[in-house]
C-alpha cells in the first residue's frame, strides 16, 4: 500500500476512534523510558546539558529503531501485515479527535455560561493552573492550546509521516514527548531539558508555519474570514514566547 493511503487510513482511524484509554499508547511508553533514563544519565554524565542530549539521542533513536523493526519484520511475514503495522503506528501519532473533543467541551461550557465547567474542560489539555481564569482567560487558554496541539497532534505528524513514513512520525512523536517531559524552564530541567526543547523547536518550525494557511482555509470553509485569520497569525504569532506555538 502506498504511503499516502497509509496516512489517510491512519488519520481516518484517529477521527473514528481517537485515543482509547484501554489501548497502551506509545507516547506513554516513550515518556516512561525518558524518565527511566534521566537518573542514570545524570549520574554518569557530569555535564547536565550533555546528559539531556544523550537522553534525546537514546529515546528518539529507540523510537525509530523499534518502529523500523516492527514494520520490517511485519512486512517480512506478509506485506499486508506490514501495511497494517504502518497504519497502526501512524495512527498513534495523531490526536485530532481528542483535540476536537476537548476543545468542544470548552466551547459548549462557555456558550452555556458555565465558567466553572469551562475551567474544568480546559484544564484537560492545557499545562497551566485554570482555577482562577475568567471567561476570557478560559477562551484564551483554549485557543492557545488548540493552536499548539494542532501542530503537535495533526500537522507535524502528517508532515513527518509524508517525509519518512511511520518511522519518521514516531521519531517526531518521541521528540515531542521529550519536550513535554523535560522542556521546562525550572531549576531541575533548564539545562537537562535544553536539548529536548531545542529539538522540538527545530522539528516544529516548518509544520507550524504550514498550519497557518490550513487554518485560513478552515475559516473560509466554516464561513469565517480567512484573511482575518492570516492577519492575526502573522500579527500575533511572533509575540508568543515559543517560536512555534504562536504559528508565527
Amino acid at each position: 500500500m502506498n504511503l499516502e493511503y497509509q496516512i489517510l487510513a491512519a488519520f481516518g482511524l484517529d477521527l473514528l476512534l481517537g485515543d482509547p484509554r484501554w489501548l497502551p499508547h506509545p507516547v506513554k511508553l516513550i515518556g516512561r523510558l525518558a524518565l527511566a533514563l534521566e537518573a542514570p544519565l545524570r549520574r554518569h554524565i557530569a555535564n547536565t546539558r550533555m546528559a539531556g542530549a544523550a537522553t534525546v539521542i537514546a529515546v528518539v533513536g529507540a523510537a525509530g529503531l523499534i518502529s523500523w523493526a516492527a514494520v520490517h519484520y511485519a512486512t517480512a511475514i506478509h506485506p499486508v501485515l506490514g501495511d497494517i503495522t504502518s497504519i497502526l503506528l501512524l495512527y498513534t501519532t495523531f490526536a485530532t479527535r481528542d483535540l476536537l473533543r476537548h476543545s468542544q467541551k470548552v466551547y459548549q461550557a462557555l456558550r452555556a455560561g458555565d465558567i466553572a465547567g469551562g475551567r474544568e474542560a480546559v484544564a484537560m489539555f492545557v499545562g497551566r493552573d485554570t482555577d482562577n481564569l475568567d471567561e476570557e482567560g478560559v477562551s484564551r487558554a483554549a485557543v492557545e492550546s488548540v493552536a499548539e496541539n494542532l501542530i503537535d497532534g495533526v500537522t507535524a505528524p502528517i508532515f513527518f509521516a509524508a517525509l519518512g513514513g511511520p518511522v519518521a512520525a514516531m521519531m517526531y512523536k518521541a521528540a515531542s514527548t521529550l519536550d513535554s517531559t523535560f522542556g521546562y524552564k525550572n531549576e531541575r530541567y533548564l539545562r537537562f531539558g535544553w536539548a529536548s526543547a531545542r529539538l522540538d523547536d527545530v522539528l516544529n518550525y516548518l509544520p507550524a508555519r504550514l498550519t497557518v494557511p490550513f487554518i485560513a482555509m478552515a475559516a473560509a470553509m466554516a464561513g469565517f474570514r480567512p484573511f482575518g485569520a492570516l492577519r492575526v497569525c502573522l500579527r500575533d504569532g511572533r509575540q508568543h514566547a515559543s517560536p512555534n506555538a504562536g504559528l508565527g
